[in-house]
Order: C-alpha cells, then structure tokens, then sequence
C-alpha cells in the first residue's frame, strides 16, 4: 500500500525570521529563486503523492496566489485556520478531516526539502507499515544540523523514540512525519494543541517509532541562517 495524500503546514507567523515575514509567509521565502513551499511539493510530487492539504494562516492570501500562479501535479486543499492557528496538533488534525483514517505525511516547508529525502521517505513508509506504527518521525544526530544552535529532541534505540529530561538528546526531529487520523482518537475538539503532547503519550506507550536520515539538515531557523545560506549560494 502505497501512501498518497500528506499535510504541509504554513499557518505559522515566522517571527524569527523579521523583518523578511512581515510582508512574506514563510513558506514562500526563496532561497536561489525557489520558494520553500514549491520545494516541498515538488518533493512530495515527485514522492507519488497526489493530494496535498495546506494549512494557513498569516498572511494566507499570499500562498492562495502562489498556488493559482503555479501549477502541480497534484491535487491541493486549502484548510484556512481563520480565528486563530491551531499550532501544529490542531492544525494537523484540522487539515487531515480530508483523509478518514488513511495513513499520509505531515511535511513542515521551513526544512530545506530535495530530492535526496525521496530514500527516506520510502524507508519511512517501509518501516510505518512493517512496524504497523501509529506515528514515525524522520530524524537526524544534531551533529549533522547545518544550525548547530539546535539542541536534541529525542534518542532513539531499535527505531523507538525515547527522552529523558536529565539526559543528553542527541537526535532532531526534521520535519517529516507519517501518521493517520487515529492519533487523534481521543480528541473530541479541534483547537489549539502541540503535536509534542501527542508524541509524549506515544513515547509513554512506546509507540513513536523514528528513522534516522544520514543527511546534512538544513533549516530556515532565523535570519542568521537564512543569511549564511544567501552567502554559501546554497541551492536545493
């Protein structure tokens, strides 16, 4: 079974990255003349996904005109988040009433999608059912982050995820991720909650499961590293 439908978030305001986000959503910053968010569809196109919801926000009229004035191979829905954003669990679950109980991706745009993932995606999908997982998240050793300001989100052992507060983690959670509508089961109301406090009771459970890329990560975290990656002339 091959997985054909994902979440892309952009609702979010970018504020680490003012004074560019005050005019500009973050998804459609350019780096070398591609916006994140085309990078990330493309990649997922290219994945064999063929639809995609996009959840919104800020400054959410200029992604609606982005996607008019450029065209995909996939379908696209828009899940406006109109009072106010849902973080990442409420905009996830709100965005994904499209697919029932179907297993899809969540992709955040602000990391520096390319074709290189394609492998990862695939070892992902592999695991997710092999595994018959409620929820992978695709990781990397921080050694690997281009950002060495970031510090581990989890450790990882036989591909479970776990943490411990007084202990070193040394893995970062990059911003791809398979799951389904069932994650949320005992969410009766869609409002404003963070994925974290769904992978915490998977974690208690030993049910979040993780993959780890052996690629260099490269994340728009703020305007010092969108800077240095103008500078290096970075192209992905």
């Amino acid at each position: 079974m091959k997985i054909k439908k994902a979440v892309v978030l952009c609702a979010g305001y970018g504020k680490r990255l003012n004074p560019i986000t005050l005019s500009i959503p973050k998804p459609l910053i350019k780096i070398n003349n591609k916006t994140l968010l085309e990078k990330t569809i493309r990649v997922l196109e290219k994945y064999g996904i063929e639809e995609i919801v996009i959840n919104t926000h800020y400054l959410s009229e200029k992604i609606d005109s982005f996607l008019k004035e450029n065209k995909f191979n996939l379908k696209i829905f828009i899940k406006k988040e109109k009072e106010k954003i849902l973080e990442t669990g409420g905009g996830v679950m709100n965005a994904a009433t499209f697919f029932k109980n179907e297993p899809y991706f969540v992709l955040n745009p602000d990391t520096l999608w390319n074709d290189d993932y394609l492998k990862d995606f695939e070892l992902m999908e592999k695991k997710f059912y092999e595994q018959k997982c409620k929820h992978i998240l695709l990781l990397v050793n921080k050694k690997n982050s281009f950002d060495k300001n970031f510090n581990g989100d989890f450790n990882i052992k036989d591909f479970k995820i776990y943490k411990f507060d007084d202990k070193e983690k040394n893995y970062i959670f990059i911003g791809a991720q398979i799951t389904s509508n069932l994650i949320f089961k005992n969410i009766k109301k869609i409002e404003p909650f963070s994925m974290n406090e769904i992978w915490n009771d998977l974690i208690k459970s030993q049910e979040l499961f993780g993959l780890i890329s052996e690629k260099k990560f490269y994340h728009l975290t703020n305007l010092h590293v969108y800077n240095n990656l103008k500078d290096l002339g970075f192209n992905f």
